[in-house]
């Protein structure tokens, strides 16, 4: 509907599109942190399709509206742990205005390496 791509991969570079914390009917969880842990599973998923995983992220973008509650740093640091158990990726947070829906709170988008 919008002419993009969820991933590109070029090489062993893999880039992704922003994911938000929808479910597969496009609704966002009312919950700020099921907000944050669906837009990780979604990263994960959009991954997946592209040969790659979560141990490979080097770098994650997140954007957040709403400014950043000590929930979200709390939230997004439990679930780099879990999810990257065994690196830490850099990380730059942004705080926007709006994100795709209206509704959304926060959008993770990220680069990984394949080797």
């Amino acid at each position: 509907m919008l002419h993009y791509s969820q991933a590109v991969r070029i090489g062993d570079r893999v880039e992704i599109s922003g994911q938000g914390g929808w479910n597969d009917d496009l609704v966002v969880a009312a919950d700020l942190e099921d907000e944050i842990a669906q837009a990780f599973r979604n990263v994960e998923r959009i991954l997946s399709t592209a040969g790659a995983s979560w141990a490979n992220v080097v770098h994650v973008n997140s954007y957040h509206v709403g400014g950043f509650p000590p929930v979200v740093n709390e939230t997004m640091a439990a679930l780099f742990r879990r999810y990257m158990p065994d690196h830490a990726p850099i990380w730059t947070q942004i705080g926007v205005d709006a994100l795709g829906l209206p509704e959304m709170r926060i959008e993770i988008r990220v680069t990984a390496i394949v080797r």
